[in-house]
Order: structure tokens, then sequence, then C-alpha cells
């Protein structure tokens, strides 16, 4: 009898935890859904703007931090997504439940195709073409003028939800924060199960992974295709957010901040995914508002030094990332939490 009680016991102080981080999940999303009711635009418009780098940053996370395929043509993907509504909607008048799946679908086979040369070739090699990627992807963008209109871009109208047109901020964050959650419990179920232990497994030695019967050549098409899959998304709903596609939008530095956002959130990480586009999201604002900050108490505009310096100074913060913390934000968060509980034991 006291041997049910204490495994009872046990089994309540084990699951504890778990239940403690559910409700605290339940009461971050209750207070992102409350946040338009007390944050101005501008801050909406930023919010906004994460959820959607938080979706891209899940698919390269999926691609990089879980599977070890580097990749530096995720911003080309993102495009794809958004090129699609933007002709879909445009010119076809289709919806937004068929323009964004179809988003999603369309990146992921042109994913897959990018992501042949991985089944061969690892590392720098990998980088490379994937780097041909975005260019070749990018040039299309510009030149296919019949169909992406080049530089001068396309237009997008509001996304219609239910009759309603999502044509503020406010609305589209709604939207946004949806897909946002979805995302993040599709990509931790994904990283718990069968598939992403044989992700996890491909990264730490594919070869090992081989011979303990993994399906390397599936498993690494299929990283490409979810990867591509969520920047798809995120690209479709970029361009019902910004409600205009261009190829400027889809450009080298922003697979670099992509890329940024794994490495400083923690690769491998569901959390760190979003830690880290918080952070590369927030960053720029944040300095900018700084420097007019102290400017404005120094009594010169400050400003006009820093915003050349901007993208130097991201790039020593990323640098100070790999020096101090290389497993990330989410390992810095995890250590903390640890030593606050070891301090209330």
């Amino acid at each position: 009898m006291s041997s049910t009680v204490d495994n009872s016991v046990m089994t309540t102080t084990k699951a504890s935890p778990l239940t403690a981080n559910r409700l605290w999940l339940l009461i971050f999303i209750v207070a992102l859904a409350a946040m338009p009711l007390m944050l101005p635009g501008y801050w909406i418009f930023f919010a906004g703007l994460l959820g959607i780098n938080i979706i891209a940053t899940h698919g390269l996370n999926i691609m990089m931090g879980y599977t070890g395929l580097l990749s530096l043509g995720h911003a080309a993907f993102v495009g794809v997504g958004a090129y699609t509504v933007a002709i879909l909607q445009g010119r076809y008048g289709m919806p937004f439940w068929v323009t964004i799946p179809a988003a999603g679908i369309l990146a992921t086979v042109i994913g897959i195709a990018f992501g042949l040369p991985s089944l061969r070739i690892r590392g720098l090699y990998l980088v490379i073409a994937t780097l041909a990627a975005q260019f070749i992807l990018h040039f299309v963008f510009v030149n296919w003028e019949s169909v992406t209109n080049g530089d001068v871009g396309l237009s997008v109208a509001p996304a219609v939800v239910f009759g309603i047109a999502l044509n503020d901020e406010t609305s589209i964050y709604y939207l946004i924060l949806f897909f946002v959650v979805v995302s993040t419990i599709f990509a931790r179920n994904v990283i718990h199960s069968r598939v992403g232990r044989a992700f996890i497994a491909i990264r730490e030695r594919d070869l090992t992974a081989q011979v303990i019967g993994v399906e390397i050549v599936w498993y690494k098409l299929l990283a490409f295709g979810l990867g591509s899959f969520y920047a798809g998304i995120a690209g479709a709903l970029l361009a019902y957010f910004n409600r205009f596609v261009n190829p400027e939008q889809f450009g080298l530095l922003l697979s670099v901040f992509f890329l940024s956002a794994v490495i400083v959130g923690g690769m491998g990480s569901i959390l760190g995914a979003i830690l880290g586009a918080a952070f590369v999201t927030l960053l720029p604002e944040f300095l900018r508002e700084t420097s007019l900050l102290i400017g404005s108490s120094l009594g010169f505009d400050l400003a006009t030094i820093l915003t050349p310096l901007r993208e130097t100074i991201f790039g020593l913060i990323m640098v100070a990332f790999l020096i101090l913390e290389p497993r990330g934000l989410a390992q810095l968060w995890t250590r903390t939490r640890r030593k606050l509980l070891r301090e209330r034991a």
C-alpha cells in the first residue's frame, strides 16, 4: 500500500514541471493575444514582423540546427512563398486559405530540388550550393518580369477572413499569431518524433546513422522540404503583412539574418529559434532607440553616426555570442532557470 502511495507521489512530482510549463505557455499565449489591447500600433507592427521571422527561423532551425544542413538560401524560399501569394491572389483572385498553403507547397518543391546536392556534399560545399539557390532565385525574381513584374514588384490585397479584410496591424497580427502557434507546436512534435531523432542522428554523424538503419537520403530531403515549407509560409504571411512584394526584400542579407537568429538563439532548440528571432528582430530597433536617447541627452544626433555602423555592431554582437555563449540564448535561459530553481530549493 505504501509503495503505491510513494509511486503516486513520485508520478505527481515528475508531472508537475510539465504542468507548470504548459501553464506558463498558456499564460504567454494569452498575453500575446492581449498585446494589441495594451500596445500602440507601432509595436504591434514589430510583433507581427517578429512572428513571421519566428516561423522562418523554425524552418532553418530544422534544417541546420537539428539536421546539420547549412543553408544560405533561406530568404529565397521566403521569396517563393511571397511571390506565390502575390501571383495567385493578384491574377487569379484566390483567397488566403488557398494561397498560403500553395506558397508552402511550392517552396517545399523548390527547396527539395535545391536540396538534392545535400545527398552527396556537406559542410562548406553545401553552403555554396544553397548560396547558388539564393542567387538563382533572386535572378528569377528580378528578370522574369512577365510573372514577377521585375524590380517594380507586385501589390497584394489584404487577406479576407470570414468576410473581414485584415488591412491593419492588429488584424493581420492575429493571423500571424495563429500560424506562429501552429508552426511552433508542429515543429516541437516533429523533433520529438522518430523523424526528429533521425534528423539529430544525421547531424551528429550521418555515416553512423546510415549504419543503424536511418534512410539518409529520405530524411535529408525531408529536412529541406520542411525547412522550405516553413519559409514559404513565412513569405506568404510577409506578403499579406507588407501588402507588397519585390526582389529587394529577399536578398542575401535576409538569409544571413535568419542564420544569425538560429546561431544566437541556439541551434537545435525550439525555444532558441523563438529567442533568436526576437533578438535579431528587435536589436536594430533597440540600437536606434538607444542612439536617439543618448544623442538627445548629449545634445547631438548620435543616430547619424551609428546608423552606418549598424551592420558592424550587429556583426560584433554575433561574434560575441559565438565566443561567449556558443549554444545561444536557449542555453543561457536554461542555466539561469536552473540557478533560480536551486536558489528557491
